[in-house]
């Protein structure tokens, strides 16, 4: 199949706010008087939705939580990081973005994001970093019931994309997906897609056992060499060789 579009994730790939993040967490524990145990953020949430980690910590120490006020809790932490990012005065993008974003343009492929963030953080940083118009496509932590490593956020991705673009007519391994985490690997893959490992997050090596190709940062990334392999298939597929 050819290359037709590529997918960001969002934390630990767009903007570098992870500790940020494990902050704003933490806090919200200290307020339901609980505390986060050293190591226990990167292991609970590193690659996952927002919900599904706030739930696991709660629910590990005998919280029962409802919708309404998990969500509830979500907002706050939304709150919580519009204010932490006001207070930076340049946003911690990671180098080469940009560039990485002009390529996929000049190759006339599709972008969008598919994160566990939910929506008013990833649309908070966009609109600052005025990077909104070049993501026609957002799938947020509010928009599915499922985490990543489950494959439902990139599946969902793909309909919006057929929507957005009626004559696309994409597929799951149409497309190229950029992630940090192991859990964000393991969910493009299981929706059929090929993944490119930044690491960011995790080290080279760990990431390099997952995914398809490994990169230390957005500088190494030869997206040319990436859409001829994507073309290769294509032609082994239509020629059966």
């Amino acid at each position: 199949m050819s290359l037709k579009a590529v997918l960001f994730d969002f934390n630990g790939v767009i903007i570098n706010d992870e500790s940020i993040h494990e902050r704003l967490i933490e806090q919200l524990l200290l307020e339901e008087n609980l505390t986060l145990k050293p190591g226990e953020y990167q292991k609970v949430c590193l690659g996952r939705s927002d919900r599904a980690c706030l739930q696991d910590l709660l629910t590990s120490r005998g919280r029962v939580l409802n919708d309404t006020y998990l969500t509830q809790l979500l907002n706050r932490k939304a709150r919580g990081y519009a204010l932490e990012l006001q207070k930076i005065e340049k946003l911690p993008l990671y180098p080469g973005l940009d560039e990485l974003i002009s390529q996929v343009h000049s190759r006339n492929l599709k972008l969008g994001i598919v994160s566990g963030a939910i929506r008013k953080e990833i649309e908070v940083v966009l609109d600052r970093a005025q990077l909104a118009e070049h993501f026609k496509v957002i799938v947020a932590g509010d928009d599915i019931t499922t985490s990543k490593p489950e494959p439902d956020g990139y599946l969902l991705a793909v309909e919006r994309l057929n929507q957005e673009y009626p004559d696309l007519n994409l597929l799951p391994q149409e497309c190229l997906a950029i992630e940090d985490t192991l859990a964000g690997i393991e969910a493009a893959k299981k929706a059929g897609m090929q993944v490119v490992g930044v690491a960011n997050t995790y080290p080279f090596h760990m990431l390099q056992r997952q995914a398809n190709w490994t990169v230390d940062d957005f500088t190494d990334l030869e997206l040319e060499r990436v859409q001829e392999v994507f073309s290769q298939k294509e032609l082994q597929r239509t020629t059966g060789e």
